[in-house]
Formats: structure tokens, sequence, C-alpha cells
């Protein structure tokens, strides 16, 4: 299954780029660069979703982008995707099919 949600960029003063993701409270990252941003944020959505899924939690609903507010005018809001463990375990094992 495929995960979207909304995350909020913030360019730090030192460089880079902080994320949170305002449905999943505790849910952050950081990278150095925008695509390294990009990168650990949907690793870090994924940990975050398997997680809830291992403690039997529920997963939230992903608000709609434009519902989400930014507390200032550097941040911006952009979706992120992500597959749970057992998609990327199939897509994984369907790329290795496709191959042979």
């Amino acid at each position: 299954m495929e995960y979207v949600y909304p995350a909020i960029f913030h360019p730090c003063e030192e460089g880079g780029y902080s994320v949170r993701f305002p449905d999943l409270p505790g849910c952050y990252s950081q990278g150095e660069s925008l695509l390294g941003a990009i990168k650990l944020a949907q690793a870090a959505l994924s940990q975050w979703l398997e997680y809830l899924a291992y403690k039997n939690e529920n997963i939230p609903g992903a608000s709609s982008i434009k519902d989400v507010d930014t507390e200032n005018d550097a941040e911006f809001v952009t979706l992120i995707t992500c597959l749970e463990e057992r998609g990327l375990r199939r897509l994984a094992r369907a790329e290795r099919v496709s191959r042979h």
C-alpha cells in the first residue's frame, strides 16, 4: 500500500531543511539538501507508519495539502509518499522476477 502525507519543510539557518509531518506527531526528519531532506522524509514516514502498524495503532488519515498551515513564509508544504514495508518487499520481488 502506498501512503501520501503532507510534510512541512523548514529551511535551517545552518543549511538544509528540517521536516515535520503534522498528521503524525513525533515524526520528524532533516537533510543537508532539499533532495536529501525529501529522501530522509520518505524514510522517516515509512518507519513511522511501520512502527504504528507494529504497535497495532491506527494509522491516521492524511490532511489535504490545502489545509496545512506553515508557521512562517520561509516554510513550504509538499507531499511525501512511501510504501509500507510489505509493499516494498513485493516491489523488490517483482523487480527481481522481471530482471530474470
